[in-house]
This record gives structure tokens, sequence and C-alpha cells, in this order.
């Protein structure tokens, strides 16, 4: 159950981006309220990452504005993400999980407590010794979601997290996923990949362009599609 001073819903207010004097994305709104997984859809070049960053804040709309139900003050610790590339440390798996609760605060024993309570829930307890980055790419986008995890974020944003991975390691992270969602963790990430989207979203944002076309419960979503981008696109048909 989420405390009376939770950050969700984070609301976004016609929020835009530009970058090199151009418009990557329109000013778009939408509301994404605690529980259920949302997932930005959309072809390469859509502004499904761009839209993820400005919600979590890494950048700063041009105009418009991304609000949280409980202000400024402590957001930073509840929400995380996790990148497409994770960016792992030159440190152990441990000391990558124990690093990011240092960063957030956590102290020694807490610390040491909870990374190790994230190795175990996450499958990677006899890896903990061994450095970050020799694990193979699956087992890194692992440890990457168990350093979100680890920090009790209200929302989790992941940027294409199996883009670069194999069907199992695939199948895999979108299994931890739908536990996350079943811990009572609001999840928020992009895919361009139609089938990922079937099986785990609740919620549909379709972009197109930098603009928010559709914004549906996923079943709805995919059963009638009302714009003709979508509708193309569930088609298979190229998007530009």
């Amino acid at each position: 159950m989420l405390s009376p001073t939770s950050i969700l819903p984070l609301t976004v207010e016609a929020a835009a981006f530009s970058g090199d004097g151009k418009l990557l994305v329109e000013p778009n709104s939408f509301t994404i309220p605690a529980g259920g997984l949302t997932v930005l859809l959309g072809p390469n070049g859509a502004g499904k990452s761009l839209t993820l960053r400005l919600c979590h804040g890494l950048l700063t709309p041009s105009r418009g504005a991304v609000r949280w139900a409980a202000g400024a003050e402590g957001r930073a610790k509840r929400h995380a993400m996790v990148f497409q590339k994770p960016i792992m440390l030159r440190r152990s798996v441990e000391a990558n999980i124990a690093h990011a609760l240092a960063a957030a605060g956590a102290k020694g024993p807490e610390r040491k407590a909870r990374a190790a309570q994230a190795l175990n829930r996450f499958g990677l307890a006899e890896r903990a010794g061994q450095p970050a980055r020799l694990l193979s790419g699956g087992e890194q986008q692992r440890l990457a979601i168990a350093r979100a995890w680890a920090l009790r974020p209200e929302l989790l944003f992941l940027d294409e997290p199996t883009s670069q991975l194999d069907p199992a390691a695939t199948r895999q992270i979108e299994d931890l996923l739908s536990g996350l969602v079943a811990e009572g963790i609001t999840v928020m990430m992009s895919t361009h990949d139609l089938g990922q989207a079937r099986r785990l979203a609740d919620r549909v944002l379709f972009l197109h362009r930098g603009r928010l076309v559709e914004d549906a419960p996923a079943d709805t979503f995919f059963a009638s599609p009302h714009s003709p981008e979508a509708r193309a696109f569930l088609a298979g048909e190229l998007l530009w």
C-alpha cells in the first residue's frame, strides 16, 4: 500500500522537448497512476526514450511540466531508471548494488542487508563477488534491475530493457518485471516489440514522431486502435 506521501500519480502536462533547434517531443499530456505496467510503444525515433527521460527528470521539458504528487522533496530516492545498455561500475556485482545504496544514503549494516536481499531476489547471489562487467548481457540487465529495486522505488522506468538480449534472457527479464508489478511497484517501460507489449502491458501510450497518438488500456489498443498510425504499426508497416 502506498504511503500518504506517495510520489504518484506522475502528471505530465503538455511537456515538450527540443534539441538542436528541432521539436523532438511534442507537448504531450498523460498521467501515470499507482500500479500496473505502462508501455511506451512506437517505432524507432518516436520519442520513447526522450519521454522516459523527461519523466525521470534526466531532461527538463522545453515547455510544459512534469509533476509528482509529493513534490520535489525526496522524490529522487523513490523512482529509478534502468537503461537499454546498463552502466556497470568497475566493481563486483555486490559492490554495484552497494554503491547505489550508499549514494541514496543507506548506512553500512542496512546497505549490506539490502544488497544481499537484492542479490537473492534476482538470482545473483552466486555472482556477488564477480566483476560486474564480466557478466553476460542478461545478467547485467538483471543486476541493473536489482540495483534499482534495492532503492525501493515506487516507480521504475525501463528503456528498451531487452532489446539487446536473446529470447531466453528476454523472457527472464519479462518474468521479473511481472513479479515487480505483482509486488506493487509501478512500471513504465519503452519498447518497439509488439509481442513484448502484448505480454506485459496493462496500458499503452503509443508515440509517433514525438506525438502521443493513443493512450488506452492494452486490450483496447490491440483490439481496436483508433489512429491510422497505430493501425499501420500493428500491421507491421514502416512508419516514418
